[in-house]
């Protein structure tokens, strides 16, 4: 649900209000999907808890566009459609029925065969700002990209913005008509970079010729650490389908124990998953830390002075007792910890800072920079900090702000000062949507807020949330902590 509600709440679903709503309003109905009947099942909200439809961007295009223009008489585009298949759509239209013309749309998008996409002969093709966004449309439709590009409501909008690249490779025939890869430009700065394979994420033979094309634009650099990251994981997934044995650096890689595998889809690669399904934990964790298995602690009981690692719920003291590598799962990878500095500036030297690297402050994060509660301090000093879930710290299904400050106290942690936001936010910026657990400020409404950091698009974000002593968090909601100083 939340990619349902994510795309139609972006600047791509350039739709009108009304026909999200149709749309929105029909998926929360809809159940599993049968393949051979074809059909959705109908959903029961008061008991199922199966999987909402997944999102196909491309078909989810096609309907909105055919519904959109019905309504404003326009000519619905029947291009890759034969006869008996229009008159079957327009029947259909005439119904309204979401999950029937979503079905139509999602058996008509067919996506390139294996053999397809192992063939990446091809050429470029650009499609300039401002120009007529039909050519684009046409090259898209029924391939199966899964992208929203393929209608024409976003494709004619996202032209208006900037330039397309599209990567098509040959077919059978030889003719360069396959979409494998699209670069859309806003203005001169890469705004995304997309792929056929799920979620949007590039197909396992693709990520040089991308690479490659990348580099011809000033901002591709950024872009860089996804390519490579692809190409690694593309790697070992090839040596797992063999039989290989994956050494230290690939388990480090593939189990994200440094950082995040970043892809180029609006979900994470879903190889990630599918590869660490094949492997034993307890066998790639000594791997991993260099040392025995009887060095590795599974459960509070097996810790000793030997103890390196640790892998279960957290629990008092644990962040006292001197272990290397701590990890609520092996499989969710390790606690991420940050080491900034805080001190030493003022709120307006932090304000034109935030400025200078164009990371946007929302308005009630002003009103929290300039109230006399937020203050800086003076000396510079070593700030560690770890950020956890609601989850992490013993509640899978959430909190309240009080019952997470109070938890965090009994591990060993402390809040955070609220200089901790900003300074995080410039010394090492967070893209995902991480709270700062901090002693809350009133904004011009009177509301308690923490700062909330996070990333929309290739913008930084210095935000706020309201956190009253009863606000409920949901488990996967993230809080920054900072590590109790010791006492000298």
């Amino acid at each position: 649900m939340d990619c349902w509600v994510d795309y139609l709440g972006s600047q791509d679903a350039t739709y009108p209000d009304w026909l999200k709503y149709w749309a929105f309003r029909s998926v929360i109905g809809m159940g599993k999907y049968d393949k051979e009947k074809k059909q959705f099942a109908k959903r029961d909200l008061k008991s199922t808890v199966a999987p909402f439809p997944d999102i196909n961007r491309e078909a989810l295009a096609y309907v909105l566009d055919s519904i959109e223009k019905k309504y404003s008489k326009g000519n619905i585009n029947f291009e890759y459609l034969g006869e008996t298949e229009r008159i079957k759509f327009g029947k259909l239209l005439q119904s309204e029925n979401f999950s029937k013309l979503y079905v139509f749309a999602i058996e008509k998008v067919t996506p390139a065969s294996v053999e397809q996409i192992a063939n990446t002969e091809g050429k470029w093709m650009k499609y300039e700002k401002g120009s007529d966004h039909m050519p684009l449309v046409e090259s898209l439709q029924g391939h199966g990209t899964g992208w929203c590009t393929a209608g024409e409501s976003t494709a004619k909008a996202q032209l208006q913005t900037g330039d397309f690249y599209v990567y098509y490779s040959v077919d059978e025939n030889g003719t360069a008509r396959i979409p494998r890869a699209a670069i859309r430009m806003q203005e001169n700065n890469i705004m995304e970079v997309r792929g056929i394979a799920e979620q949007q994420n590039l197909d396992p033979y693709i990520g040089d010729i991308v690479k490659e094309k990348l580099a011809e634009f000033p901002d591709g650099a950024a872009f860089e650490k996804k390519s490579s990251d692809m190409k690694f994981l593309t790697e070992i997934e090839n040596k797992t389908k063999a039989g290989f044995d994956l050494n230290k650096n690939e388990l480090i890689f593939l189990y994200e124990i440094n950082e995040k595998i970043e892809g180029f889809g609006y979900q994470r690669d879903p190889r990630i998953k599918e590869i660490i399904r094949t492997r034993n934990p307890q066998e790639d964790a000594p791997i991993v830390f260099d040392c025995t298995p009887e060095q590795v602690a599974w459960n509070r009981n097996q810790i000793n002075e030997n103890t390196k690692a640790y892998i279960g719920p957290l629990f008092e003291g644990i962040f006292q007792n001197g272990i290397d590598h701590i990890y609520i799962s092996f499989l969710e990878g390790r606690l991420q910890k940050y080491n900034i500095e805080i001190g030493g500036k003022d709120k307006d030297t932090l304000k034109a800072e935030l400025k200078r690297k164009n990371i946007k402050i929302s308005d009630y994060a002003q009103d929290m920079l300039n109230s006399r509660d937020f203050s800086t301090s003076k000396n510079i000093e070593k700030a560690d900090l770890i950020r956890l879930t609601v989850k992490d710290l013993g509640f899978p299904n959430g909190a309240t702000t009080d019952e997470i400050y109070k938890r965090a106290q009994d591990l060993g942690l402390e809040l955070c000062p609220a200089e901790v936001g900003p300074q995080l936010q410039l010394q090492n910026p967070i893209s995902e949507w991480t709270l700062i657990a901090m002693k809350q400020i009133t904004d011009h409404h009177s509301a308690p807020d923490v700062f909330n950091l996070y990333r929309d698009g290739d913008v930084l974000w210095l935000s706020d949330s309201g956190a009253r002593p009863g606000s409920e968090w949901r488990g996967g909601n993230e809080f920054v902590f900072r590590f109790r100083k010791l006492e000298t």
